[in-house]
């Protein structure tokens, strides 16, 4: 017997002693599974006291995630118990995409059972143990070593924008770190800087990576552009930053990946710097990528991601000049 609770929209709740703010799910399609129902329930606001683990052959859990320990951007910032942007844009997309969305600022989720959620998708910054600019609950040291465990177990890993620019490695910030921080190195890359919002041109490095697929011949969008470091050898580079004609000194450094996928452990995780901007997420390609890479990453979808850092972007641990 599932016992339910009815939700407002926006409302919060605990499920098995983790903060939750929001759960979303697809309809489903064919024959009524038991998950399929928990999906019709979390759908039509009813909320199932302890959710099972989601598999992929019936839509994956995401735990989204939006702490700020540092800088908050607007995409996740909310307005009372409204969701914020990024929120309702990933919920949104795991309709179409076929995965449920759970959202949440707490750091005391990760101390819960971590095994009902499939993916985790980070957009977060600076130090996540402590409380810092939002005030949400930290996560625990246990509750990082947690994450780090479940991804390497198997768990899937999204990371957008400022989840590179989070748990940054000790030392000198315009030096490469070889033992950078387990987060970063999970990440496979870490945030450096980043000079003013300006139109620059995206290639395709692996056209046929899920989400993909409509940006094969590239494109020029206009964003915040991070400027990373610390990449990992193995990444497997999926869009690449062609720096040349961009402003300030951030871009002095030859073409770099701004989207990438690897293995860590059993786990598959995928990091993509856009998002910035709130007509970053609400773009069609943007929404495409997100809905490609969370399927991917939850193992919804599959594709090849042999590493190929030094292949596609040869010179990409060139650091540009201090300011």
């Amino acid at each position: 017997m599932i016992t339910t609770q009815r939700l407002p929209p926006g409302s919060s709740a605990r499920i098995g002693g983790a903060p939750i703010v929001v759960e979303c799910a697809p309809a489903g399609a064919g024959t009524m599974t038991r998950r399929g129902a928990l999906a019709l329930i979390a759908a039509t606001g009813l909320l199932p006291s302890v959710p099972p683990r989601a598999g992929a052959a019936d839509g994956a859990t995401v735990l989204f995630f939006t702490k700020s320990a540092g800088f908050e951007h607007d995409v996740v910032r909310r307005t009372g118990e409204e969701l914020s942007l990024a929120e309702k844009t990933l919920v949104e997309v795991g309709v179409r995409h076929g995965f449920r969305v759970l959202s949440t600022k707490d750091g005391r989720v990760f101390d819960d059972d971590l095994d009902r959620y499939d993916a985790f998708a980070f957009f977060t910054t600076g130090d996540l143990t402590e409380a810092g600019t939002d005030r949400a609950p930290p996560m625990s040291a246990r509750g990082k070593q947690a994450l780090l465990d479940a991804i390497r177990n198997g768990k899937g890993f999204v990371g957008i924008h400022s989840a590179s620019d989070t748990f940054h490695s000790a030392g000198d910030r315009y030096a490469i770190q070889h033992q950078p921080d387990p987060y970063i190195a999970m990440l496979g890359g870490e945030f450096l800087g980043h000079g003013s919002q300006q139109a620059a041109r995206v290639r395709a490095a692996d056209a046929n990576f899920p989400g993909v697929q409509a940006s094969a011949e590239g494109f020029t969008v206009t964003e915040e552009w991070y400027s990373l470091k610390n990449f990992a050898d193995d990444i497997h580079v999926v869009l690449v930053l062609e720096t040349e004609g961009m402003l300030e000194h951030d871009y002095r450094r030859p073409p770099y990946p701004i989207a990438w996928a690897r293995r860590e452990g059993s786990g598959r995780v995928y990091y993509n710097a856009m998002g910035h901007r709130d007509d970053v997420w609400t773009s069609a390609r943007f929404q495409h990528m997100l809905g490609g890479a969370v399927g991917w990453a939850a193992g919804m979808t599959q594709a090849g991601f042999a590493a190929d850092l030094l292949q596609v972007t040869p010179q990409a641990t060139m650091m540009p000049p201090e300011k």
